[in-house]
């Protein structure tokens, strides 16, 4: 059963195109993720946020609105079609001006502002290099800064996310908390004062 199931619900693989995102990225989807009640305990007006693999940017142009116009959002994704829905969706939102596109590389986000809080929303199990992955979002995230890491349930067993939250430790995180986020696990991260 459990190699049907990582065959059904595409286990294993790595980088959603682009053509799927319709099924995750939709009006509906507000009734399942509301950005605001998801994460409006941990932003603030005048934060700087990543967010990493953002797809057609669901949370990014809500994030941007919660930052204020002090704030800022990095939108760091490494397909390009991505990052081009995420510009007519801040421009329509308003908000182009408090969102930075940023196409990264398969090894390397390539990101250099330190941020407050990073949001990692359904997409860790798409990286082939997790030690990497967050040791290089350790490197980015102020001190005392936050890390929101969700993933799906569909595509994510209990063990797999129990090995990403290990890495994640050993990169220097220290979970605090674990949301409650529909069809997901989640943990929110924190990086300890060095």
């Amino acid at each position: 059963m459990s190699k049907f199931a990582d065959y059904f619900f595409f286990r294993g693989k790595h980088v959603c195109p682009s053509s799927l995102c319709f099924t995750f990225d939709n009006a509906l989807r507000k009734l399942i993720h509301n950005p605001d009640k998801i994460l409006q305990l941990y932003i603030r007006q005048g934060d700087n946020i990543l967010d990493v693999g953002p797809g057609m940017g669901y949370f990014t142009i809500p994030m941007a609105k919660m930052a204020g116009v002090t704030g800022r959002v990095i939108a760091a994704d490494i397909q390009e079609k991505m990052l081009a829905a995420i510009k007519k969706r801040a421009e329509k939102g308003a908000v182009e001006k408090r969102i930075a596109l940023h196409l990264s590389k398969t090894a390397s986000l390539g990101v250099s502002v330190m941020v407050d809080f990073i949001l990692a929303f359904w997409m860790a199990h798409e990286v082939p290099d997790k030690s990497g992955f967050f040791a290089e979002l350790h490197s980015l995230l102020k001190d005392g800064g936050k890390l929101l890491l969700v993933e799906p349930k569909i595509h994510v067993t209990k063990a797999k996310f129990a090995s990403t939250l290990q890495i994640a430790q050993k990169a220097g995180f220290t979970p605090v908390e674990s949301p409650h986020i529909s069809l997901s696990m989640s943990a929110l991260l924190v990086k300890t004062k060095s």
